[in-house]
């Protein structure tokens, strides 16, 4: 047996982001993968201690920049918890539609690149991109930010949504429904993609729970967790939905559980703007308006996030955290790979990290 050691990155196509993996290879058979992390590390958390509670917005938007929201929403949330501030009925509503476009997004930029990827399916790139636009320009009308589409303030939002929202974001759902329906017959059944992604990658039940892993990659392994469902927050409580799960914790078993959460948030949003009064303030505590207040001694929140569950534990001061700790779920899917990888071949290496739907953003921190 000759073991070839292989490098994969720094720089590479299918990363999309800044990582190595030393790759030990036999043939064209994976014996070994190391992932090497930290091209990107800035020391956020540490950042984040020398701020006053709501200048760290600027850190966590840019955690996960294909959902900056979900991060932001996480951030503000623990604030609002060590703050003892309540988020307004109206704002709740709104804050899962927006999370829930968000979702959509999220797992339409990652569907896109990960067919192209996987057998030059560059149709199903340019659909997924122009789903995705459309929600990114209801964003951006709600918050005046296109790529860090951020309006979230302690309690509620910074300004007031569009007069229209309402009808806009129900038409934006019939539509992006009726396209999303039509992309199974694109993959399903398509040769090319099902060699690349079916039996590939394969993460047992037992593996995935003990390695930690979260979201789409845990619920693909057949294990029917998520966060909005056992700790509902918001009014995720009043929503009825489906949380899809797999059998064979393969490629193709993470793509079908993302494509069938795309179908379940557009469930959500429909709900929630059916329940959202039609009245009422959205307005969030100004910035300048923080001050001292009375505070517990650690806060825990929990989110889930496109990419799995994140977590936030802080231990408030008055005017700032004294210190916190962010649980990234692309760092926690990344430490799966080196079981998934061995014993396929080299080739499909690929497909699997595609499949993990990584930010390293995110994952280095």
């Amino acid at each position: 047996m000759t073991i070839m050691d292989i490098n994969v990155g720094t720089v590479h196509p299918s990363t999309h982001g800044v990582l190595r993996l030393l790759v030990d290879v036999d043939g064209d058979t994976i014996k070994k993968v190391e992932p090497h992390i930290g091209f990107l590390h800035r020391g956020v958390e540490k950042l984040m201690e020398t701020r006053m509670y709501m200048q760290n917005q600027s850190y966590t938007e840019k955690l996960d920049y294909v959902a900056p929201l979900c991060w932001d929403d996480l951030y503000v949330s623990a604030v609002e918890q060590a703050l003892g501030i309540a988020v307004k009925e109206r704002a709740q509503y709104l804050r899962v539609i927006l999370l829930e476009f968000q979702r959509v997004a999220s797992h339409l930029l990652w569907l896109g690149t990960f067919a192209n990827d996987n057998g030059q399916f560059f149709t199903m790139y340019m659909w997924a991109f122009r789903e995705r636009a459309k929600i990114l320009k209801l964003m951006q009308d709600v918050s005046g930010g296109r790529m860090f589409y951020l309006n979230l303030r302690l309690g509620g939002f910074k300004s007031n949504i569009p007069e229209d929202f309402r009808r806009r974001a129900y038409e934006l759902t019939d539509y992006l429904e009726e396209k999303i329906l039509g992309y199974p017959d694109l993959l399903d059944e398509n040769p090319v993609f099902m060699e690349r992604t079916k039996g590939v990658g394969i993460l047992t039940q037992s593996s995935a729970i003990g390695h930690g892993v979260s979201g789409p990659v845990l619920r693909a392994s057949g294990v029917e967790e998520d966060t909005r469902k056992t700790s509902p927050y918001y009014v995720y409580g009043k929503m009825k939905f489906v949380v899809p799960t797999g059998f064979h914790g393969d490629a193709f078993d993470r793509y079908r559980v993302r494509y069938e959460e795309m179908l379940q948030s557009i469930r959500v949003i429909r709900q929630a703007l059916d329940g959202m009064p039609e009245t009422g303030d959205l307005l969030g505590l100004p910035i300048k308006l923080i001050g001292p207040v009375a505070k517990p001694d650690t806060v825990i929140v929990q989110r889930e996030l496109p990419r799995g569950e994140g977590l936030i534990y802080m231990i408030p001061d008055k005017q700032k955290p004294y210190r916190i700790s962010l649980r990234s779920p692309a760092f926690i899917n990344l430490a799966a790979l080196p079981e998934m990888a061995e014993g396929q071949k080299f080739a499909d290496l690929f497909p699997i990290l595609g499949s993990l739907d990584i930010i390293l953003g995110e994952l280095d921190r």
